[in-house]
């Protein structure tokens, strides 16, 4: 029995090291990850039970992709497995101001794109958790995975569950207003919406200076109970601020700020929602956000998608642990 039940693309990460460009390499580093999956394993490492679901190929990058999620503790006996299609891919060139790092994807054609409706035995899998958490990234694969999502949302809502939803969007993958169009519905089902500024614009064209007006503004819309929305300035590649604010229950919650050294930005945004739901389930919504904001200012330092830290070291960042090494 899990506590999270998230569901979304495991894909393959490779990137050139050493700040090289996709033409120069001769190597690539691989790592595993996906949006929902890097939730999962932030969570499971803060102390909350993790189940993961997915669709993968029975072949040895569809089990490579099992094995680390399984070596992270989370479970994965509602894996879906096929027969068909491939593991998606996707390249990532790390820049240096002036050069913004970059995403090349390759997924066209994945196992996970050619899931169906009734492919996951829902009830079985949400059988006593208490969230569900996906993003605007799954639906965003394709239809029949739009569908497939739309039934896990609504199993959630009917069993109970905390259903929290990433925003998440993808411009590589759909336009605006197939955005909106797929996701008002979904969001609508929602306790938990999380976001960006520029998501929130981009999908439902809510904008604001005062980001807490737009968690508002959304809270209202969609009659979500908390909205919470991360916010990133970026006076360098390499260096950024980072904090949230949440809306609910007619105010607004503001999360400590952060100054980071970045190493690896990939997958930050998911490990602040694994770490909100992880704080929010255990507490409240300050709570939610100390811990999303801690474990995602840690993602940043470590390479890959995945957060590698314990939830002693997380802690540690919220008591504002110092610099020095640690013998």
């Amino acid at each position: 029995m899990a506590a999270l039940v998230t569901f979304g693309e495991a894909l393959i990460r490779l990137s050139p090291p050493g700040f090289q460009r996709l033409e120069q390499a001769s190597s690539l580093d691989l790592h595993v990850g996906g949006a929902e999956l890097n939730a999962a394993v932030t969570a499971h490492r803060l102390g909350l039970s993790a189940r993961y679901i997915t669709r993968l190929p029975r072949n040895p990058l569809g089990h490579l992709i099992a094995h680390r999620v399984q070596g992270q503790g989370v479970d994965t006996a509602h894996i879906v497995w096929t027969d068909t299609g491939r593991v998606g891919l996707y390249f990532v060139e790390f820049g240096a101001s002036p050069r913004a790092s970059s995403v090349v994807y390759d997924r066209r054609g994945s196992a996970m794109a050619e899931i169906r409706p009734g492919e996951v035995d829902w009830e079985s899998a949400m059988r006593g958790a208490r969230a569900f958490h996906t993003t605007g990234i799954t639906p965003a694969l394709s239809p029949s995975a739009a569908s497939a999502t739309a039934e896990a949302v609504q199993t959630a809502k009917a069993l109970g569950l905390v259903v929290s939803i990433d925003l998440n969007y993808r411009a590589r993958l759909w336009s605006p207003e197939e955005a909106r169009r797929v996701m008002a519905p979904l969001v609508a089902q929602a306790d938990l919406l999380l976001t960006t500024e520029e998501d929130a614009e981009r999908v439902f064209g809510i904008r604001d200076p005062d980001l807490g007006r737009v968690a508002e503004r959304l809270a209202k819309e969609f009659g979500s109970k908390v909205v919470a929305v991360t916010i990133r300035e970026t006076p360098s590649v390499w260096r950024n601020t980072w904090s949230a604010l949440a809306y609910t229950q007619g105010e607004v919650v503001r999360g400590p700020v952060f100054d980071l050294e970045i190493v690896d930005r990939v997958g930050a945004g998911d490990a602040f929602a694994g770490g909100f739901l992880y704080g929010f389930l255990q507490g409240t919504v300050g709570d939610g956000l100390r811990y999303g904001l801690a474990a995602s200012a840690l993602k940043h330092t470590i390479p890959g998608d995945l957060l590698w830290a314990t939830k002693d070291e997380v802690e540690q960042v919220l008591r504002g642990g110092g610099l020095r090494i640690v013998r």
